[in-house]
């Protein structure tokens, strides 16, 4: 079985064995549009995690079985042309969520404990020169009597629900559905949840229903204190208007993981914040710990066993 991986530089490091006892694996880094047919031709299995597989890509693999995606979003296959060619197409989900809930606590506890003000003091070495014991320069808060508010409580978004009940935080969620489906956390409107929450923290989907959903208007609804989050999608939030309103102070801070735009151009206004300790930045990485890796390798490897 002839196995072609067409993205392997998006796993990183992650060992792909469990994968490669499975027939022969030929991996690319990376693989442009005009590359593509060219090294799926005699392919069984592709391996893709934001390579676009669509209708031509699918024509030109005549032996094709089955199409991998490394990942849970199925936007970057062409479903209906899977169907219509009898290729299965399968993703691997719940792979990544302890890494993403623990990479958007990282960036809440950046903001709300001013780390980044904090450790360049002591490193700097203006703490050391200093008199007191503890430096008064910033103040911080507790998340314990603070509301959290979640967009999207899915399997992520619950995670994070349960993790911020055991910080004594009150939980509160919209349903981007429109249809609250949760018996514990209570669902509210997407105004009252800006309006009363202290962090808001976004765990959706990019679709029609969330594309944009948080621009100026509802920037204008959060609290002056309060604090922006977003591990789900980058389209759901205007980046330009998150600039503008952090700039005016008219919300604390942002930790965001995922862009409109992915590698975040040199241009963004992400990057020219007035106060850039107000903004805590990854690049899109939260998925990405060691162990999700495994998990997911070990997710393709058993759809591509499905097959055999």
């Amino acid at each position: 079985m002839k196995i072609v991986f067409l993205d392997r530089a998006s796993l990183g490091d992650a060992s792909l064995k469990p994968i490669e006892a499975l027939g022969e694996l030929v991996c690319y880094d990376t693989t442009s549009p005009e590359a593509c047919v060219a090294r799926i031709a005699d392919a069984e299995v592709i391996i893709t995690n934001k390579v676009r597989i669509f209708r031509p890509e699918m024509e030109a693999a005549p032996h094709l079985k089955l199409i991998c995606i490394a990942a849970t979003g199925m936007n970057n296959v062409d479903l209906e042309a899977a169907r219509e060619r009898g290729i299965e197409v399968k993703n691997v989900a719940g792979y990544s969520t302890e890494s993403v809930v623990q990479t958007t606590f990282a960036h809440l506890l950046t903001l709300v404990g001013r780390l980044p003000y904090f450790d360049q003091r002591v490193k700097s070495g203006e703490y050391s020169q200093g008199s007191l014991f503890t430096d008064m320069g910033r103040s911080f808060w507790e998340l314990n009597g603070k509301r959290m508010g979640i967009i999207g409580l899915g399997t992520i978004g619950r995670r994070v629900a349960e993790l911020s009940e055991a910080f004594g935080m009150e939980v509160v969620y919209y349903a981007t559905s429109g249809r609250p489906h949760d018996d514990h956390f209570r669902a509210v409107s997407l105004e009252e949840l800006l309006s009363t929450s202290d962090v808001v923290s976004i765990h959706a989907p990019l679709n029609e229903r969330t594309a944009g959903l948080i621009a100026a208007k509802e920037l204008q609804q959060m609290r002056p204190s309060a604090i922006l989050l977003n591990a789900g999608r980058g389209g759901i939030v205007d980046e330009a208007a998150l600039a503008e309103a952090l700039n005016r102070g008219e919300i604390a801070g942002a930790g965001l993981d995922v862009y409109c735009q992915e590698p975040l151009p040199a241009t963004s206004p992400l990057l020219r914040i007035k106060e850039p300790e107000r903004i805590s930045l990854t690049p899109h990485t939260a998925w990405a710990s060691a162990e999700a890796r495994a998990r997911l390798v070990a997710g393709i490897a058993e759809n591509i066993k499905s097959i055999k």
